[in-house]
C-alpha cells in the first residue's frame, strides 16, 4: 500500500477523498529540545510545559526533565494537516490518550493510518501513535478530518528560525542599583566624547557622582562640543594622561572615590597606577577582568573571566581570578554561582594542559582554597552552558549546562569568545577589573551607551557589596 510520506520532500501536495484508501497511512519523526518547549510556554503562557526542577534530583515525573506528552498530539494534527490528508483539510475531532512521558531531545516517530471513510461529509477518521526510539508507545488516539475538496501542490518554503528574547537583564542591573547612594567615582582623563558622556550618563542615573580628572581647559572643549553641562561636577585638572591616572588612583586612596573609571586613556596607564607598589590599589589579590554578558536568546547573563588583563595566567593566578569571580557573582545577586573551568573538552588528559589545572582547580576547591562557588572542570563550552549538550556526553554535574561563571584558560580565548558573542549573536557586555582596593570600569569606544552604564551598575553593585561587607566584618571585630 502507498503512503503519502512518499510525496516528492521539496514540495507539499494534499490528497483528495477519492484518491485515500483504507489502510493508507502517514509518518514523521521530530524532536522536542529545549528552545522548542519554551517557545511553546511563550506562546500558550502555561509555565507547566517547563521542567521546573530539572537534574537527578528532580521531584516531577519526568526525570529525564521536560516531559511533554501533549506534545505528540499536536503533531497528530501536524501529520493529518500537512500529509494526510495535506492542506486543505481541517481536523475537526482529535482524541488522544497519552501513556508516557516525553523527554527533551527525545526522537518521536508519529504514525496516522486511514480506519474510516465517511462519504456523506467527506471525513476521514484516523487512528494515530507515537512511539519513542524503544518501541514503545507515548500516545495514541484518532483524528477525524474533512479532506480538500481541491488537489493542490506547493513548493516548500523553509520556515524560519524561532529565537527567544529574554527580558533586558542590564536593565535588571539598574533596578538592582536603585536605593543606592550614587557613588563617588574618579574618572580618569575623559578627554574624548564618548569617555565624558558615559560618565555623565552614569550620573544622570544616579549611579555614580563623577570626579573628573584630567586637563581642564580639554575636558571642557569636549563637554562644549558634546553639550554636557558640567556645573554640577567636580574637576580636578591634571597635565596630562600618566598625572591623571596617578591622581584618580589618588582619590581613591584617600576614599574621595570608592569607585575608578577609565576615561580616552590608554588602559595600561591606569593600570600602571593601580599596581604601583608604593602609591597605587593593590591588594593581596590578582587583578583580573570580568564581562557580564547579556545574550537575548540565553536564558541569563553569565560571567566570563579573564578576557582583558591575564594573557596566559597560571594555577595560582586563576585561583585569584575564580575567587574575583565568585565574588562579583555574590554582589550580583547569586549566592552560590556555579563555576565551569573551560578547555577542549571534558576530560582530563596530559595533551591539553588546560584540563590538568582545572582539574588541579577543582580540587582546590574541594580544600576550601576557592570559597563561595561550585566548580566543574574541565568542561567544553557547549556542555558548560546547555543542559541537554552535557546529558549527550553523560555529564552528571551540578554545573554542566548551568554555569554562571566561565572560566577560560587565556586571554586570547576569552576575548574570542566574548567577541563572537557580542557581535554574532547580539549579546552586551559590562566589564570591570576586580582583585584592586576598588572595582575599575573599563569602558570602550565600541561599547554601546547601554553597556557603558551596565558596566557602572556592575561596578557600583560590588563596591556596594565591598562596603556592607567592611561595615559588617567591622561590627564583628
Amino acid at each position: 500500500m502507498p503512503t503519502a510520506s512518499e510525496t516528492p520532500s521539496n514540495t507539499i501536495e494534499n490528497r483528495t477523498f477519492d484518491e485515500i484508501a483504507v489502510g493508507e497511512s502517514a509518518t514523521l519523526v521530530r524532536a522536542l529540545d529545549k528552545s522548542d518547549v519554551e517557545t511553546w510556554a511563550v506562546m500558550t503562557g502555561n509555565i507547566n510545559l517547563i521542567d521546573l526542577d530539572p537534574g537527578p534530583a528532580d521531584t516531577s515525573m519526568f526525570a529525564r526533565g521536560g516531559g511533554q506528552a501533549g506534545w505528540a498530539a499536536v503533531l497528530f494534527t501536524t501529520l493529518t494537516g500537512t500529509q494526510l490528508p495535506g492542506i486543505g483539510s481541517i481536523a475537526e475531532h482529535v482524541n488522544v490518550k497519552f501513556v508516557k512521558p516525553v523527554a527533551m531531545g527525545m526522537p518521536l516517530t508519529v504514525r496516522a493510518t486511514v480506519k474510516e471513510k465517511r462519504p456523506e461529509t467527506e471525513t476521514l477518521v484516523l487512528d494515530c501513535v507515537a512511539t519513542n526510539p524503544a518501541g514503545e508507545v507515548v500516545a495514541q488516539g484518532s483524528v477525524e478530518t474533512t479532506t480538500p475538496s481541491e488537489k493542490m501542490r506547493f513548493a516548500l518554503e523553509e520556515l524560519p528560525k524561532v529565537q527567544l528574547r529574554r527580558e533586558d537583564r542590564f536593565a535588571v542591573l539598574l533596578n538592582k542599583c536603585e536605593g543606592l547612594q550614587a557613588m563617588p567615582c574618579a574618572v580618569a582623563h575623559p578627554c574624548s566624547p564618548d569617555a565624558l558622556q558615559g560618565a555623565i550618563e552614569a550620573a544622570e542615573h544616579q549611579l555614580i557622582s563623577p570626579i573628573l580628572v584630567g586637563p581642564e581647559a580639554r575636558i571642557r572643549a569636549v563637554a562644549e562640543e558634546a553639550r554636557v553641562d558640567l556645573t554640577r561636577y567636580r574637576l580636578v585638572p591634571t597635565e596630562h594622561s600618566h598625572e591623571s591616572a596617578e591622581v584618580a588612583v589618588a582619590l581613591v586612596r584617600s576614599g574621595e572615590a570608592r569607585m575608578l573609571m577609565k576615561g580616552s586613556l590608554h588602559t595600561d596607564e591606569l593600570l600602571s597606577a593601580v599596581v604601583n607598589r608604593t602609591n597605587g590599589l593593590r591588594t593581596a589579590r590578582r587583578l583580573s577582568h570580568c564581562f557580564v554578558i547579556a545574550v537575548p536568546t540565553y536564558p541569563r547573563a553569565i560571567i566570563v573571566t579573564d578576557a582583558a588583563i591575564n594573557i596566559a595566567p597560571t594555577l595560582e593566578e586563576k585561583v585569584d581570578i575564580i575567587q574575583n569571580a565568585i565574588e562579583l557573582a555574590h554582589s550580583l545577586g547569586t549566592s552560590e554561582p556555579k563555576v565551569a573551568i573551560l578547555s577542549a573538552v571534558e576530560t582530563v588528559t596530559l595533551k591539553i594542559p588546560s584540563t590538568i589545572e582545572a582539574g588541579a582547580l577543582c580540587k582546590m576547591a574541594d580544600r576550601g582554597q576557592i570559597t563561595g562557588g561550585i566548580l566543574d572542570g574541565p568542561l567544553a563550552f557547549d556542555n558548560a552552558i546547555d543542559v541537554q549538550a552535557a546529558r549527550t556526553k553523560g555529564i552528571t554535574s551540578p554545573v554542566a549546562g548551568v554555569a554562571d561563571i566561565l572560566v577560560v584558560p587565556d586571554l586570547e580565548a576569552g576575548n574570542m569568545l566574548a567577541k563572537q558573542l557580542t557581535f554574532m549573536a547580539n549579546a552586551e557586555a559590562a566589564g570591570i577589573v576586580l582583585g584592586a582596593r576598588v572595582p575599575i570600569v573599563l569602558t570602550s569606544r565600541a561599547d554601546s551607551a547601554r553597556a557603558r552604564l551596565a558596566s557602572c551598575a556592575v561596578a557600583v553593585l560590588y563596591a556596594a557589596a565591598q562596603q556592607s561587607s567592611a561595615v559588617l566584618k567591622k561590627a564583628a571585630e
